[in-house]
């Protein structure tokens, strides 16, 4: 997959998203909660990971991502860039400020080693529940 290049190495912050639904807007964050804040080399090795996955075709299930990452720089002020990923159909969606057209909608395989990974990545962050209105 194909990140970019100078938004990645300007990343000092990578923040992992539980996505809770879709955007209202087109080019706006996907909304939900936000799990684990990554920085230096635990940062720069999920980009490299998400980097190693492997593309696919397009599988058929309507784009419903569960998670995301997003990029900033040292300003921490407004994302570099946002990739939502759909493991049903094996898309990724990325916006944001340095999000050329041409890599806005990629496709991994989602069976992969380091799709398997990543999701594992994810699941790990994901902010966790103790009981019905009681997030940590």
């Amino acid at each position: 997959m194909q990140l970019p290049a100078e938004a990645v190495a300007t990343t000092v912050l990578l923040e992992v998203v539980r996505i809770s639904e879709l955007p209202t807007k087109r080019g706006a964050a996907y909304p939900g909660r936000a799990g684990a804040h990554l920085i230096g080399s635990e940062a720069a090795g999920v980009l490299t990971l998400i980097e190693s996955l492997p593309g696919s075709v397009q599988h058929r299930c309507g784009f419903s991502p569960g998670w995301s990452v997003r990029a900033y720089a040292d300003t921490l002020d407004q994302a570099l860039f946002e990739a939502a990923f759909c493991f049903s159909c094996h898309e990724v969606r990325m916006h944001g400020t340095a999000v050329p057209p041409a890599l806005a909608t990629q496709f991994f395989d989602a069976g992969a080693p380091q799709a398997h990974a990543l999701l594992t990545l994810f699941r790990e962050a994901a902010p966790q529940r103790i009981g019905p209105g009681h997030n940590t």
